[in-house]
């Protein structure tokens, strides 16, 4: 029998092959809970599921922009587990020409999918299940940039976290009286492989004081432990050096 504060969980990670939703999915495992991850790099969700083992991880690989993946995902899970405690929203991305000048129709709807739409599609194929259960906690990893948007994320990208974080917020209001909770985090830079796509990447030195993803991870883990009648609506954190104003 699994021991720690997860025991017997389980939960549904997207972006789960690296950075915050690979860490996340390492802390939930050491604390017994068992992690279905979804990602697009079948080789990062294969080296994940064994690191974890096969008895505490499984995977699909996918694209969350894309609601039959999404749903065929969904459906794996609830196989493998039956039900599912934990949505947690992570995947995300963005793209080096994000200035608005350089946005196209294309790259704009791009971005929306991933970031935005593809929580909405997790939460419509796994919401039902959680209904009939009575419970179930969504966690959302939205960005500093939905609350204080800048060149630095780029306007579609921000546009997109911001619009997650309203949907939570909906989500979270209309849902408060049947048993499922929903909290969305605003980390502020973290150092994960989404720097690289900025238009100018931020050197060691600058990466070195930044978020790690293990302490987005933690602030996750914080909020899938606290008690059923605890909710904190929304968690902003950074880097110390960074500003927020």
């Amino acid at each position: 029998m699994a021991s720690g504060q997860l025991a017997g969980k389980t939960a549904f990670i997207t972006g789960g092959g690296s950075g915050i939703g690979l860490a996340t999915a390492r802390l939930f495992a050491a604390e017994g809970a068992r992690v279905f991850l979804m990602g697009r790099d079948a080789a990062k969700l294969a080296r994940a599921a064994t690191e974890l083992g096969p008895e505490r991880c499984h995977f699909a690989v996918g694209d969350v922009g894309e609601p039959e993946q999404v749903h065929q995902a969904v459906q794996a899970a609830l196989s493998w587990f039956d039900h599912v405690d934990f949505l947690i929203n992570n995947a995300g991305t963005n793209l080096p020409k994000r200035a608005i000048t350089d946005l196209t129709p294309e790259t704009w709807d791009a971005l929306l999918r991933t970031n935005l739409h593809g929580a909405f599609y997790c939460i419509h194929a796994l919401l039902p299940s959680m209904l009939a259960r009575g419970t179930g906690y969504i966690i959302n990893v939205s960005s500093i940039a939905a609350k204080r948007p800048s060149p630095l994320g780029g306007a579609a990208y921000s546009a997109a976290k911001a619009g997650l974080a309203a949907l939570a917020t909906c989500l979270a209001a209309e849902l408060q009286e049947r048993g499922i909770r929903v909290a969305t985090i605003f980390p502020g830079e973290v150092d994960t492989p989404i720097l690289d796509l900025r238009p100018n990447p931020p050197p060691p030195a600058h990466r070195q004081r930044l978020l790690k993803p293990h302490d987005v991870a933690q602030a996750i883990l914080f909020l899938a432990t606290l008690p059923p009648h605890a909710s904190v609506p929304e968690l902003i954190f950074k880097p110390t050096t960074q500003t927020y104003i």
